[in-house]
């Protein structure tokens, strides 16, 4: 029956895409307007739609996001949320579930890409792993998303976690973001995202209900470049064991 599996994994791919595309289109002409809006306010406006496209969307794939721990956001004050990264649903499940405002980190070569490019250079602050200047570039950057009130995303792993291991491990990039800015980390893990699209599976993917857990807030006042480390520790540590209880 591996040979149905394929076929209907692949439709569901098709499916999915198709309907991505056609909603996008819709929200293109007003997601373009307010990304012309000044900052923090384009920000703002741009992750409202960007939420409200999602409600609609995932619902529709089959691929309904149950939130957890919600209550853990305090109005007002900004988080660095730390995720864990299975796959490319990750990135319209945590735009469906985070609550207010957000940019994460990505690719500076983005934001060339047409119709995309506008929507990483409004949502996401943007950088060349390659070049210095722009890590740090993109480190002032990141801290001044946090000074307006918009929540940090990032994926500490750096890329998708293709093992079959909980978690790969952490780069410091987060953490010395926290230290630095004394904002607290806020972990958060997704299940179930793998199995709607495995790794190693070329336009193959399967509907799942999807879980995002938004854990108890990590405070980082007082901390400094010494205790990076400890906090990298604390907080992979956090989230793995929330990972193994619940599987």
């Amino acid at each position: 029956m591996n040979w149905l599996k394929n076929i209907l994994a692949r439709l569901y791919a098709a499916y999915a895409l198709i309907l991505f595309i056609c909603t996008m289109l819709i929200m293109l002409l007003p997601m373009w307007l307010v990304s012309r809006l000044p900052s923090p306010r384009n920000i703002r406006y741009f992750m409202a739609l960007g939420r409200g496209w999602m409600h609609v969307y995932m619902p529709l794939i089959f691929c309904p996001v149950r939130r957890k721990g919600v209550e853990h956001f305090k109005a007002k004050e900004p988080y660095i949320i730390v995720c864990n990264h299975n796959s490319m649903m990750d990135v319209p499940t945590t735009t469906y579930a985070i609550p207010g405002p957000s940019k994460s980190l990505a690719k500076k070569e983005m934001e060339n890409t047409p119709i995309w490019g506008i929507m990483y250079k409004v949502g996401s602050v943007l950088v060349n792993r390659h070049d210095p200047e722009s890590r740090k570039q993109s480190f002032q950057e990141m801290k001044q998303v946090l000074s307006e009130g918009i929540h940090m995303l990032l994926y500490p792993e750096g890329t998708r976690n293709k093992t079959d291991q909980p978690l790969k491990s952490f780069y410091d990039g987060a953490f010395s973001l926290a230290i630095e800015t004394q904002r607290p980390i806020l972990p958060a893990v997704i299940f179930n995202t793998r199995k709607i699209m495995p790794p190693g599976k070329v336009f193959y993917a399967l509907p799942h209900i999807i879980d995002i857990h938004f854990l108890t807030p990590i405070r980082t006042e007082g901390l400094t470049t010494d205790d990076l480390e400890k906090l990298k520790e604390n907080v992979y540590n956090t989230m793995w064991q929330h990972i193994a209880q619940k599987q």
